[in-house]
């Protein structure tokens, strides 16, 4: 179980396959408290610590996990959003998010308003995953409020200290996203599509 507060970029210093799966070593400044078996959200998907030498981990990422994430989109050099698992008796400062990415979404509009950025993005509706404003959603591994929400689409704002220190600050137009949808939601959703 995770927040939503990024702790750190880590960037991504090799890249390796075997079969259907993508090795990711990368390097961050939490890696010297790190421990195999450990989970680490990256971009909001929670993936496991398998290896550690000096100043870089590795974790794996799995066919079904490529499919749904931009975890299988990334290349040498990219900055990746971290946060280790959150503790039990620590503030939650986010919102409760699993590192269980529903879809991918597209960076559609960015601009900015009196001190601060606002981001669309758009999705595909028929996975049939939802936002509210005012809600929570995860954008690769961020806890953010909803501003604006329509079908398969919603908006973000984002404060200079996130833009500074999560990896919005290399998003364009076009960037692909992953998206953690409110798991609250997602349930009141399934449990109430056969009375409307």
């Amino acid at each position: 179980m995770f927040t939503g507060i990024v702790e750190a970029i880590g960037e991504i210093v090799a890249l390796s396959t075997e079969e259907g799966n993508l090795h990711l070593t990368l390097r961050c400044p939490f890696t010297s408290e790190l421990q195999i078996d450990q989970s680490v959200a990256h971009n909001g998907v929670c993936l496991t610590v398998v290896d550690i030498k000096g100043a870089d981990y590795t974790v794996t990422a799995i066919e079904e996990t490529l499919k749904k994430s931009n975890l299988g989109q990334v290349k040498m050099g990219d900055l990746i959003n971290l946060e280790r698992a959150m503790k039990l008796g620590d503030r939650l400062d986010g919102h409760m998010v699993q590192g269980h990415v529903d879809q991918t979404g597209e960076c559609t509009k960015i601009s900015q308003s009196n001190g601060s950025w606002i981001f669309t993005f758009r999705y595909h509706p028929d996975f049939h995953n939802i936002t509210v404003e005012k809600g929570s959603i995860t954008v690769n591994g961020v806890s953010l409020t909803v501003v604006d929400s329509a079908q398969g689409s919603f908006s973000v704002a984002i404060i200079p200290y996130t833009f500074e220190h999560t990896n919005f600050k290399s998003f364009k137009i076009g960037s692909i996203v992953n998206l953690e949808f409110d798991v609250i939601g997602k349930y009141v959703k399934r449990i109430t599509e056969g009375y409307f």
